[in-house]
C-alpha cells in the first residue's frame, strides 16, 4: 500500500507505536512519520506508507502548529507533566498580563536549549538515553523560529496558549523558559498538535477510524491523491517510452518548467513514478523511481 495517512495520535503512545499499528492494520511493512510527537502529546502525526516513505527527503523541514497548557509553579526535568519536579513547588500569583508580558521574549529568531529528555543526538547517542542513565549532557543552544506564541487564557496556574514553531523547535523548551522568566518554574500540562507543514487535524484519522477503513477496503480512498503531494513541485504525465526510460533509470526531456530543479513524473493520473532533478535546460534525471 502506497500513500500517505494523517493520523490524529491519541495520548500514551510513542509515534512508534502509531507506525507499529498502522503496520498491522495496512498490512504494509514499509511506515514512516514526518516528526516525533511525544508520547503525552496528541495531534497530527503524517505517515508515509510503502514507497512513498522513499519522498521522505522530499518534505523537507516542516514548521508545526500546537495548542496546549503550561502549569506554573514548579519545573520537571523532562520539561512537561510527565517528569520528576526539578524545583520546589510554590503557588505564584501571576496574572494573564505578566505572562503575557513574558511570552514576548519567544517570537521570531531565538536560541533554545533542547530538553535533556530529547531526541537530540550526543556524539550519536540520543540525549534521552543518556538522561535515563543518569548522565549529564551539555545541551548546545539552537537556532529555531517562533512564528507564533500568544497566551489565550489564564485559569490559576496554568495557561492555554497557541504556538507555531520551526522544525527542532521544542515547545517543552518554551514552557520550561518561560517559567524560568517569571521566576516560579513552569512546565508543559498537555500539548496537541493542529498543524504540520501543509497536514491539519482537518484530514487527520483517528487509528480507530484507520482499523475501520481498512477492514472495509477503503483506506486508500482517505489518503491524499498522489498529485496533492509536495504541491511545491510541479508534476507531468510522461509517455510510455519515457517512463521506461526513467524505470530504468535514464535521463529524460520534459516541458520546460522554467526555474523547478525537480518535478513529479505521472505514469498516469494517479500513478506517481518518480521525482525528477533537472540537469541541465528540460533534460532531468530520476532521483527516486516508485513504479
Amino acid at each position: 500500500m502506497n500513500g500517505l495517512l494523517v493520523v490524529d495520535k491519541s495520548g500514551g503512545m510513542t509515534s512508534h507505536d502509531v507506525v507499529n499499528r498502522v503496520r498491522r492494520i495496512s498490512g504494509e511493512p514499509s511506515v514512516g512519520h514526518l516528526g516525533t510527537l511525544d508520547p503525552m502529546a496528541t495531534g497530527v502525526l503524517p505517515l508515509l506508507l510503502g514507497k512513498y516513505t522513499r519522498l521522505l527527503q522530499f518534505f523537507g523541514k516542516m514548521s508545526k502548529s500546537y495548542t496546549g497548557t503550561i502549569r506554573f509553579g514548579f519545573s520537571t526535568d523532562t520539561y512537561d507533566a510527565e517528569g520528576i519536579p526539578s524545583s520546589a513547588p510554590s503557588s505564584p500569583s501571576l496574572t494573564l498580563e505578566q505572562i503575557r508580558l513574558a511570552s514576548v521574549e519567544f517570537h521570531g529568531e531565538v536560541d533554545q536549549t533542547p530538553p535533556a529528555f530529547s531526541a537530540k543526538k550526543i556524539d550519536g547517542k540520543p540525549a534521552y538515553k543518556m538522561a535515563r542513565e543518569g548522565k549529564s549532557a551539555v545541551m548546545r543552544p539552537v537556532r529555531i523560529t517562533i512564528e507564533q506564541f500568544e497566551i489565550l487564557s489564564l485559569q490559576g496556574d496554568v495557561a492555554e496558549f497557541a504556538i507555531t514553531v520551526s522544525a527542532g523547535g521544542y515547545v517543552r523548551s518554551v514552557a520550561h523558559d518561560i517559567g524560568q522568566i517569571l521566576g516560579c518554574g513552569a512546565h508543559l500540562a498537555s500539548l496537541r498538535r493542529t498543524m504540520a507543514g501543509p497536514f491539519t487535524l482537518a484530514e487527520a484519522l483517528t487509528l480507530d477510524s484507520i482499523e475501520q477503513l481498512a477492514k472495509s477496503g477503503n483506506l486508500q480512498d482517505h489518503m491524499p491523491h498522489p498529485r496533492d503531494l509536495l504541491p511545491a513541485l510541479p508534476g507531468v504525465t510522461a509517455d510510455e517510452i519515457t517512463i521506461g526510460r526513467i524505470r530504468n533509470g535514464g535521463a529524460v526531456n520534459l516541458p520546460d518548467f522554467s526555474a523547478a530543479s525537480l518535478v513529479k513524473i505521472f505514469a498516469s493520473q494517479h500513478e506517481l513514478t518518480a521525482i525528477g532533478k533537472r540537469v541541465a535546460g528540460t533534460l532531468f534525471q530520476p532521483v527516486v523511481v516508485l513504479s
